[in-house]
């Protein structure tokens, strides 16, 4: 099977954060060892793309975001034989992209990958040290993840799951973050045993995927907090037991009165503030354990209550994504057998041209669950 895949290609283009992204005709990537090159049908918005936009996080620029997406494979790279991957394959494409060959990938912690963080994250580059991107003079374009804000980006292989033709090739592209990061903080930051109980600090597109996976996992209580009575409303229809507005009153008394004063088993923080880490401290029950999973704007610190941690027995167990390779077929499989609503959490779809506006929006908050730039509008 062969595919035409053009010289060059539309992408939403960071050069400077002051004037924010641009949307740029630039060359067409290819992919190398190990790699595929998947045509875009669609790339979520996520809040943590906020920090790069403002500054907050340093990346190198200019760049392309852009960190879970679906679409189809059109280019297979050399030294594929054993990943069964093909040209026509549909895909999503996970933001944690394992090398698979360091001490952690080898450990099965995906999550821990060293060269995804130290050459993606740090320098937006793949793992031969390089970027796939470039502009039609030739200057390297960094790489977030797989610079999934464009009309085709190249993903590593062991960061790609097939979907099946049931799953939807727009809304579908928020598995590999929102959906991901939800099941590697419910599945393995927490542990989650049936029977406990549960409460999940800010309801936006991570948030929701972990009321429904909780639900999934046994959950006998779920409460949702956050400051939108909207996206509450949201988070009840998707499993949630028990809501909280935290602009209204205090919520740990709350929290404590709907579980007979004794607080929740588990507490997911998935904002990265200061304020929403110590809601989240405040909501556990004796012996619980508190999962953050937000990313904070740059170097940020939270306080904890020390003697309240080390005599009531609490734990804090930082979740960044999931184990890829194990994690992301999981999810889809969820996805496909409907234990994840994943269709609903997608509230808004936005062109490529209008990625600048759209990232606008969810700055301000206006953005219920999750949207996602669709490549066909």
């Amino acid at each position: 099977m062969s595919v035409s895949i053009p010289e060059t290609m539309k992408a939403a283009v960071l050069r400077d954060v002051a004037t924010g992204m641009q949307i740029e005709e630039i060359l067409t990537p290819h992919p190398k060892e190990g790699e595929v090159l998947v045509k875009v049908s669609a790339c979520g918005m996520c809040h943590s793309d906020l920090h790069v936009l403002g500054g907050a996080i340093a990346f190198p620029l200019p760049c392309v975001l852009g960190h879970e997406v679906a679409g189809e494979i059109v280019e297979v790279g050399p030294h594929n034989e054993h990943t069964g991957l093909k040209v026509g394959d549909r895909v999503a494409g996970a933001f944690l992209m394992p090398c698979g060959q360091c001490p952690a990938c080898a450990a099965g912690r995906d999550d821990l990958c060293g060269p995804f963080f130290d050459l993606n994250r740090l320098k937006g580059r793949l793992y031969d040290d390089t970027t796939r991107l470039s502009s039609k003079s030739g200057e390297p374009i960094w790489m977030y993840s797989m610079a999934g804000l464009a009309e085709y980006c190249v993903i590593p292989s062991t960061s790609v799951t097939t979907l099946s033709d049931d799953i939807d090739p727009v809304a579908g592209s928020i598995l590999g973050c929102a959906a991901m990061t939800a099941y590697g903080a419910v599945r393995r930051g927490a542990d989650l045993r049936h029977g406990e109980t549960v409460a999940v600090v800010a309801v936006g597109g991570v948030g929701s995927n972990i009321i429904q996976i909780a639900k999934s996992f046994g959950a006998r209580q779920i409460i949702a907090i956050d400051i939108s009575q909207d996206k509450l409303e949201d988070a009840r229809r998707l499993g949630a037991t028990d809501t909280v507005n935290s602009g209204e009153g205090n919520v740990r008394d709350r929290v404590f009165e709907l579980t007979g004063g004794r607080g929740v088993d588990v507490a997911f923080e998935v904002l990265g503030r200061p304020e929403t880490w110590k809601t989240a401290l405040e909501a556990l029950a004796d012996g619980g354990r508190m999962v953050p999973i937000g990313l904070g704007a740059g170097v940020q610190t939270a306080d904890v209550e020390i003697n309240r941690t080390v005599r009531r027995s609490q734990s804090i167990l930082g979740s960044n994504g999931a184990r890829t390779r194990q994690d992301l077929p999981e999810v889809v499989r969820m996805a496909a057998a409907g234990q994840i609503d994943y269709r609903s959490i997608v509230s808004r779809k936005f062109s490529l041209d209008e990625v600048p506006a759209g990232y606008e929006a969810l700055r301000r908050g206006e953005i219920r669950g999750r949207a996602v730039v669709d490549m066909s509008l």
